[in-house]
């Protein structure tokens, strides 16, 4: 991390991180050589862990057995065992040829991600897919071993999670190891086109943005027979604030990265509001949330998440320049650019021509093309400062106060302390009451920073 990073600082465009880190990448071209070489040629077979073996795991790991040039996955791991086979049976079932995952290298337990990693280092690729809370150690402990890392969204639940991930991210770009964060929005082309029309200046300068995910409401299953309190949680890690960051972070970060990526430029406050108004799970996740930030040249983007029956829904972004207006974003397959702010047919004055793509399959194809070209690829900078993003809504409304991105940044309030001493006999950072209640954020009295 750079404490002095000033917040006003406009974010780097993808375009421009990758000539820095090119420049970068040849001034530590001594460093990189007494590193560990961490490079696969196009003919050398990749070697893949999975830590976290639900169903975005899966998929993570189905994207990297499916990238060119020979890949194997070798070592598993889960917090549960009945979720790790199920996922070594499915992705057995697709690829038999690329999998070696002997018993002894199914490890399941939330210790078992040391193992997993070793099983691949130096060199391998660590698929990090388990509840955010966990990434920042198990993204630590990869770059350590020497190994390529593939993050799943969140990042981060807490400013010194996001710090962790900042320093780790700075740590691999020194070792030249490759870093992708799960934001896989970026590597949409259609949306990519979309905001270079923005960038370009098609709908003018850019106004306001309106970030949404608004749908049913977020699951919650009854504990299990014998599953003490910390595996009823991490089952179900979309509830609880400590595992998932909160609802406006784990569901919403998609569409808020597209916004900042449409401002190009990060927040610099926030203020907002949410709350618990009909959920009945026991759990704590609010229901509602709205909240308005802010950017240094004084444009806003509104952020609204909702997940309720009943209620109107909506999943994307709308985006306002001074002379049109634009529908896109994670949710919008088809986005649109149209002159006036009406959105009508007739109206649109650009959509996408080209043909289908699968963001998810693109993110990690970049990541092995890197890896096997040695190219620079490092998302792990941006990644943690989407996270942040996210993080600073949810102080800002689950306090009630204004919060700034220097304080959010900077705050050492930690969401779990203690968490990377976790065994999977711990006591959870939260526990419920005589009546089976969780402590649920009251904005006006819950402390943020």
């Amino acid at each position: 991390m750079r404490p002095e990073r000033d917040h006003r600082e406009p974010s780097t465009s993808r375009r421009d991180f990758l000539r820095q880190s090119s420049a970068l990448a040849a001034g530590t071209a001594l460093a990189s050589a007494i590193n560990v070489r961490a490079h696969a040629g196009e003919s050398n077979t990749i070697k893949i862990a999975l830590v976290g073996c639900g169903g975005r795991g899966t998929g993570a790991a189905r994207n990297a057995l499916s990238t060119a040039g020979p890949t194997q996955l070798v070592a598993m791991a889960d917090a549960f065992p009945d979720r790790l086979r199920a996922s070594l049976k499915n992705l057995s079932a697709e690829f038999a040829q690329k999998m070696d995952v002997p018993p002894d290298r199914q490890f399941v337990g939330i210790e078992g991600f040391q193992k997993a990693i070793d099983a691949i280092a130096p060199g391998g690729v660590a698929l990090l897919a388990t509840p955010p809370a966990f990434r920042p150690m198990h993204v630590e402990y990869a770059v350590a071993k020497g190994c390529h890392v593939f993050m799943e969204k969140a990042f981060a639940v807490d400013a010194p999670g996001v710090r962790r991930i900042l320093k780790a991210g700075q740590e691999a770009r020194q070792k030249n190891l490759k870093v992708a964060g799960g934001l896989m929005s970026r590597h949409s082309q259609p949306l990519v086109e979309a905001i270079d029309q923005l960038h370009q200046g098609r709908i003018g300068n850019l106004i306001t943005c309106w970030a949404y995910r608004e749908h049913t409401p977020v699951p919650f299953s009854n504990r299990r027979p014998g599953e003490n309190e910390l595996a009823h949680q991490i089952r179900n890690f979309h509830c609880f604030t400590w595992l998932n960051g909160s609802f406006l972070l784990d569901w919403l970060i998609h569409n808020l990265d597209v916004c900042c990526w449409c401002k190009d430029a990060w927040p610099m406050s926030a203020q907002g509001q949410g709350g618990r108004q009909v959920r009945q799970n026991p759990d704590q996740l609010f229901d509602h949330y709205a909240v308005e930030y802010h950017f240094p040249d004084g444009t806003r983007l509104f952020a609204q998440g909702r997940h309720l029956d009943n209620c109107w829904g909506f999943f994307g972004d709308i985006i306002h320049g001074a002379t049109g207006s634009a529908v896109l974003g994670e949710g919008v397959k088809n986005p649109r650019l149209f002159k006036g702010y009406l959105q009508r047919p007739e109206d649109t004055i650009w959509q996408y021509q080209g043909p289908p793509c699968d963001q998810y399959q693109v993110e990690h194809d970049l990541l092995f093309e890197a890896i096997r070209q040695d190219k620079p690829y490092n998302e792990a900078e941006r990644s943690a400062y989407a996270a942040l993003t996210g993080i600073l809504g949810r102080m800002a409304a689950e306090s009630g106060q204004l919060v700034t991105w220097n304080e959010a940044l900077t705050s050492d309030l930690e969401l779990a302390p203690g968490l990377d001493n976790y065994t999977s006999t711990s006591t959870p950072p939260v526990m419920p009451d005589e009546k089976g209640n969780y402590p649920v954020a009251m904005p006006g009295a819950t402390k943020v920073l």
